[in-house]
């Protein structure tokens, strides 16, 4: 249950963060309201997750799959340059979170 709310996490801080882009610096009203509610519900989620799963795993894969879907949907949808550094280091924070997972926190 505790990587189903992580999930579910991760989530809502990667649909606050692609709010944040929309909202222009906080001043259109309801992409500034989604990324706070994005936030909120991250947040919250991610402190239930902590109830069942170890704060540096958890975290680490809050950050690290939050960072690499950002990176990804600003290449995809938004524009954004791709290059050799840019994909080794979305490529490195998979591994991370592959050996983090495998590595076991029991």
């Amino acid at each position: 249950m505790g990587y189903l709310l992580l999930a579910g996490a991760i989530a809502a801080e990667v649909c606050a963060t692609t709010a944040m882009k929309y909202s222009d610096g906080f001043s259109r009203l309801w992409p500034s309201l989604l990324t706070l509610l994005g936030y909120v519900v991250s947040f919250a989620l991610l402190a239930q997750t902590l109830r069942t799963v170890a704060v540096g795993t958890a975290y680490a894969i809050w950050a690290g799959v939050g960072t690499a879907a950002i990176a990804t949907i600003g290449i995809v949808f938004l524009g954004e340059g791709m290059t050799a550094a840019k994909a080794a280091g979305i490529g490195l924070i998979i591994v991370g979170v592959v050996v983090l997972n495998l590595g076991g926190a029991h």
